[in-house]
């Protein structure tokens, strides 16, 4: 949610960051936000007239009949005054809630870093690791290559749960817990806590990190409840102190997740789609930070590295790109991509997203902080994949892939795996 305060004082910044976004057609929204404050604080400013006018007359009732004199012309308006007070509390309360509602709708106000763009095309490569690898030879599909390696079954996955999911089996599980323990090893040696998040949250707590409008279309509503399942572990560690005051010498704290994802995931379908890549549950190990607000660029750089490390690590070519305004997203004032190598489409795909949302969360589930000698104050969070491990096997298998049809597994995730070094097809018995 947006500050208030600062949408009174400037609100042609924020008519500026909707043109930025290419959503000219939502400034109206500055007006109507602005309109219903107006109107609320009126309302409040006449119910404390009405208050003071009750109290005063019931002074002078007091008053009057200590000097025993004719009290009815008084009591007669004091009489009016709870009604007139009752029907403007309900007005309050209803002006109230549809400010409330208002200013929901408003997207963060991006950086000024944020370069301009209409799409993902238009996102900046800000760095990059390692020349693209050319393999050779033509390389297998990464999920008919899983099969091959007896790692994944996709066919009697389907059949008992539709498309979009899969079994992992033998060393490709394996590997996928080594992923995610190498991942959450590596963030607790940079002074994170691990942290097993519940895969359901209520709404109320769901509005309160992210914009429904724009991620209900993906989610799982559990029938029947008010209950959603997880998308990312990202939304339930932010809601984690909703309503809280945390100490200012406890800031930042740094929380790895890992957990079970759950996403509809609408959209593309086409060959390298399928597999690993887009599913409708995956494991995923996140950064996820509470800070103080002076703090949260320089944490936004350290998370990114994070990620990037973790892909030095492995030795998967990438580049990270900062996400221009028209592929921000609502929740954002600033957003790295890190995107991995894939040699079978000869491109870079999303593997991680890093992202500084200030205090848009925390201003909607109330997390704040007590500054040390002055008022209370919004944290700032921050949030990052480490690995979604689905995507990361899909590169793993493209990138390290060998002609003899085995899989090299690479040097990180070996201490993981007893020291194991490939993976092969397996001998088919007679």
């Amino acid at each position: 949610m947006i500050d208030l305060n600062r949408l009174r004082a400037e609100p042609e910044t924020f008519r500026r960051d909707f043109e930025k976004r290419g959503a000219v057609e939502k400034k109206s929204l500055v007006g109507m936000a602005l309109e219903l404050d107006k109107q609320h604080r009126e309302c409040i400013s006449a119910l404390q007239d009405l208050r003071r006018q009750k109290n005063e007359l019931s002074s002078q009732v007091e008053s009057l009949k200590k000097q025993k004199t004719p009290v009815d012309s008084v009591l007669s308006k004091a009489r009016k005054l709870p009604q007139m007070i009752k029907e403007l509390e309900d007005k309050q309360k209803k002006l109230s809630g549809e400010l409330h509602a208002s200013l929901l709708k408003f997207p963060n106000l991006l950086d000024d870093s944020v370069p301009p763009g209409k799409s993902d095309a238009d996102n900046v490569v800000v760095r990059s690791f390692l020349s693209p690898r050319e393999p050779g030879f033509e390389l297998m599909h990464h999920g008919e290559f899983a099969v091959k390696l007896n790692g994944a079954d996709f066919e009697r996955a389907v059949k008992i749960s539709g498309s979009g999911f899969y079994f992992l089996k033998n060393d490709l599980a394996r590997m996928e817990m080594a992923v995610q323990q190498f991942g959450f090893s590596m963030l607790l040696e940079r002074g994170f806590s691990l942290i097993s998040v519940p895969l359901v949250l209520k709404r109320k707590s769901y509005e309160g990190v992210t914009d429904l409008a724009d991620f209900e279309n993906v989610m799982y509503k559990v029938e029947g409840e008010d209950l959603y399942l997880v998308a990312t572990s990202e939304h339930p560690m932010a809601a984690m102190y909703a309503g809280e005051i945390v100490l200012e010498e406890d800031l930042p704290i740094k929380l790895c997740g890992v957990s079970a994802c759950f996403r509809r995931e609408v959209g593309k379908h086409g060959l390298d789609e399928r597999g690993l890549f887009r599913v409708h549950q995956f494991n995923k190990v996140e950064q996820f930070v509470f800070c103080r607000p002076e703090e949260s660029y320089k944490l936004l750089e350290e998370l990114v590295s994070n990620a990037e490390n973790f892909l030095k690590k492995l030795e998967i070519p990438f580049q990270t790109t900062n996400v221009c305004t028209g592929d921000i997203g609502t929740v954002a004032a600033k957003k790295y991509d890190v995107n991995g190598w894939s040699p079978r489409e000869k491109k870079f795909i999303e593997l991680m997203s890093v992202s500084n949302c200030t205090s848009y969360q925390s201003r909607r589930l109330g997390v704040k902080y007590r500054q040390k000698g002055l008022d209370k104050d919004y944290v700032h969070t921050l949030n990052g994949t480490l690995v979604a491990t689905a995507r990361m096997l899909r590169v793993i298998l493209e990138n390290y892939q060998k002609k003899d049809g085995s899989l090299e597994i690479p040097k990180a995730l070996r201490p993981f795996m007893g020291g194991q070094k490939e993976i092969k097809v397996p001998v088919t018995k007679h």
